[in-house]
């Protein structure tokens, strides 16, 4: 992913958001002036489905003896959006409510807010929630994070109507919402100007009716062969120029091999030259599917903090992709295994500031008490097979850690960057996985293709470890914690949509569902 052009971004986020309301020269953020209540947002156009009582707003002002400018911030804020919601929907936390968590957490001065963070944290992780607008403990966390945002913008600088529509408002016409992304000032908004020529294409073909469905194929089809399936495979990569010369025939030529190899390369797929239903599934999601995967990841794009000077590292989950820069040059990209459904990777940020070689891995109590248990019930040797023991119990549950070697879970190695999900990077013995096109198998970290380029970048500024004193740590068999000099920034993303270095567009498949929910609350 180009995430050189991704993040110039704190500049970006108190600079202002898409939003046709939201005016370059608006009153700065300490100015008093009350935003008019939009009414005009109703429950049935409303962005999210909960909205506020006023008397809340002004209680949680007075507990809190918060001065006029603040106050105004707030009641400007909700009269904006119509004292809907900003952060929390029926559902739990909203996406741009973690996003904000993330950013936050990326900020200089995050004092003073651990007991709402930790809130946060535990939201994140529920993720059957039935929320009512009356529920005291939700207003309260809806209007803390409010406040936070006031505070933030405040540190920061801005406008008031550039930070009352950081979280969207009300759901919007698709084209409307192209041709206002599409008129936005470059220099306002740099990481939206990288997918605005794809958006521009996207709106266009969409306006000219979009490509037309191509047939399923029995099998697979490569390159010599000959199909009536093969002519609208070859419209349809012509209309999005994944084909560049016209071509009505039915054979699988070296031209179409090629063009099929971008289409797959940018929908997340190994360039094979095979087209299979998979490809084809891919081929007929809509223009207007499209474009609205593109608007939805413009959104995101807002939320993603400045280039930190240094070192960085960034996942993105649905391209199944680590990437490491320094000073915002590229060190090295590589494919990651994450979370798989109902084991999510969560988004969030944080600092890598450890490594551990040959670990034991501490199994979750989740996972002993729904894999380990009963397959000690099924097989008495089963911890011995796996190399595994039982350090003591709680509340009734073995506590069982699995010890270092070659069979560990968690590989040679493992990162830490500190969090409340239990979620780290880390070395596997199952390499196959990085095969799959779909790489979503872990029980939630994130396990690494290379882990030694991973220890010897975090580790670069101690001289002491070299290659050799790597590799022998990774294979001692004994646990060793080492503490990283200048702890990494670390942030955990989730963009379907996106340009590489040479402004290559990908379009992935949405492996966790966010974009679905994004799409019923934005159009």
């Amino acid at each position: 992913m180009r995430y050189l052009f991704l993040f110039p971004l704190l500049a970006y986020l108190v600079s202002g958001c898409h939003s046709p309301s939201a005016p370059e020269n608006a009153q700065v953020v300490t100015a008093d002036v009350l935003t008019p209540r939009n009414t005009a947002i109703t429950p049935e156009n409303a962005y999210n489905d909960l909205f506020l009582d006023t008397a809340a707003l002004e209680g949680f002002i007075t507990k809190r003896q918060l001065n006029d400018t603040v106050a105004n911030r707030l009641r400007s804020f909700y009269n904006a959006r119509n004292y809907e919601f900003a952060w929390i929907d029926s559902r739990g936390l909203t996406e741009e409510a973690a996003a904000f968590r993330s950013l936050f957490n990326q900020s200089s001065d995050t004092s003073g807010d651990k007991p709402l963070n930790n809130k946060l944290d535990r939201l994140l992780e529920e993720d059957s929630l039935r929320v009512k607008a009356t529920d005291p403990d939700m207003v309260q966390t809806e209007l803390m994070l409010t406040w936070r945002l006031v505070r933030y913008f405040r540190q920061n600088g801005g406008t008031v109507a550039q930070m009352e529509h950081m979280a969207p408002m009300q759901k919007e016409d698709m084209m409307e919402m192209a041709d206002s992304m599409l008129h936005t000032s470059e220099k306002q908004y740099p990481a939206i100007a990288e997918l605005k020529p794809a958006l521009r294409k996207y709106r266009d073909i969409v306006k000219e009716g979009g490509w037309q469905p191509v047939d399923s194929v029995a099998g697979q089809l490569k390159k010599g062969q000959s199909s009536p399936v093969i002519i609208g495979i070859k419209q349809r990569l012509m209309a999005t120029g994944e084909l560049k010369e016209k071509d009505s025939s039915g054979l699988f030529t070296n031209e179409l091999e090629a063009a099929v190899n971008r289409f797959r390369n940018g929908h997340g797929y190994t360039e094979n030259g095979i087209i299979n239903d998979t490809v084809i599934k891919a081929m007929n999601i809509t223009a207007r599917e499209r474009l609205k995967q593109l608007l939805i990841n413009m959104q995101r794009m807002k939320w993603l903090p400045a280039t930190p000077q240094g070192k960085l590292i960034v996942v993105n989950i649905p391209a199944f992709m680590l990437h490491v820069t320094n000073n915002g040059q590229k060190v090295f990209d590589m494919p990651i295994v994450v979370g798989k459904e109902g084991h999510s990777t969560t988004m969030f940020s944080g600092k890598l500031n450890q490594v551990v070689f040959s670990p034991y891995w501490n199994i979750p109590r989740s996972i002993v008490r729904k894999e380990i248990l009963p397959a000690m019930a099924r097989n008495s040797g089963y911890l011995a097979r796996k190399n595994m023991e039982i350090t003591g119990h709680v509340n009734g549950l073995p506590v069982v850690r699995q010890r270092p070697g070659v069979r560990n879970a968690l590989g040679r190695v493992k990162f830490l960057f500190p969090n409340s999900f239990n979620i780290y990077f880390h070395d596997t013995p199952e390499k196959g996985l990085f095969n799959r096109d779909n790489r979503a198998y872990s029980h939630g970290c994130i396990r690494l293709k290379d882990p030694v380029a991973m220890a010897k970048f975090v580790l670069e500024d101690a001289p002491e470890w070299t290659a050799e004193k790597i590799d022998a740590a990774m294979n001692s068999g004994k646990q060793k914690y080492v503490a990283v000099k200048h702890p990494v920034p670390v942030i955990i993303t989730y963009f379907t949509a996106w340009a590489d270095e040479d402004g290559t567009l990908h379009m992935v498949p949405d492996v966790y569902g966010h974009d679905a929910v994004m799409k019923q609350k934005m159009f």
